[in-house]
């Protein structure tokens, strides 16, 4: 599936590569039903992914995903998919938890760009252009809750746990919503003096140096996608030890 998807332009090199380490550890943890919730975020969220116009105001990455936007989505699953050794239900829980939120974000920004109303911080703040972090939309919204439901979905089908369906769609909706409060609070925000350009970059693509902004500038997107998703994992595992309670 990563040598497909590096074929079809949807991953880089780097990024097949690591979409295979998360692939395996995912399947040796939990087994094919891990790799069905898997495979359910992939398809859906690159198939989704593609309906984002490109602006020609930000600098973003492009539809390839490279290893680290892999990593920061996909990481904290493979991981917690190793607990599915010891405990195999935990192990999907935490699968199908991380990647909802993983997917919830995808969907969010893939939706929310169809959207006719300009996206407000954190849906109720103020009025930011498209592409914002931390922008939010009433479509957006709805997209995240669809796109956790259909991975929260293939996990419920696999454990044959319909709870999973519920809880597995919270925790991935949750999972956005933390993504967007730490894109709009802390994630580096640049701009370049030459184009008077929004940037996420210390190097705007025209060669430029970027001037900070505001956030931290150590904090890119791939790391809050990641500490979204590792928050998705760690409420996943809390899910699971209550229910099993």
């Amino acid at each position: 599936m990563a040598f497909v998807a590096w074929r079809a332009h949807a991953l880089t090199g780097g990024g097949a590569l690591a979409a295979w380490a998360v692939g395996t550890l995912v399947v040796v943890g939990t087994g094919w039903a891990g790799g069905a919730v898997l495979a359910a975020f992939f398809v859906s969220s690159n198939a989704v992914g593609r309906l984002e116009p490109t602006r020609p105001g930000l600098d973003g990455k492009g539809e390839r995903r490279d290893q680290y936007q892999v990593g920061a989505n996909g990481g904290p699953a493979a991981l917690g998919a190793l607990l599915g050794l010891l405990d195999p239900g935990l192990g999907l829980w935490i699968v199908t938890g991380s990647l909802a939120a993983a997917a919830a974000d995808t969907w969010a920004t893939g939706i929310g760009a169809l959207s006719r109303v300009p996206p407000r911080i954190l849906l109720l703040g103020r009025t930011v252009p498209p592409g914002t972090s931390g922008g939010m939309t009433v479509i957006g919204c709805a997209g995240a809750a669809g796109g956790a439901m259909v991975v929260a979905a293939t996990g419920a089908w696999a454990a044959g746990d319909a709870t999973l369906l519920l809880l597995g769609t919270l925790v991935g909706f949750a999972g956005m919503v933390a993504d967007s409060f730490l894109g709009s609070a802390w994630q580096g925000r640049f701009r370049c003096p030459v184009c008077e350009a929004a940037s996420e970059w210390r190097v705007h693509r025209c060669g430029a140096r970027t001037v900070r902004a505001g956030g931290l500038p150590w904090l890119d997107n791939d790391g809050v996608n990641l500490a979204a998703t590792a928050l998705a994992a760690a409420l996943s595992a809390a899910a699971w030890l209550c229910w099993r309670r």
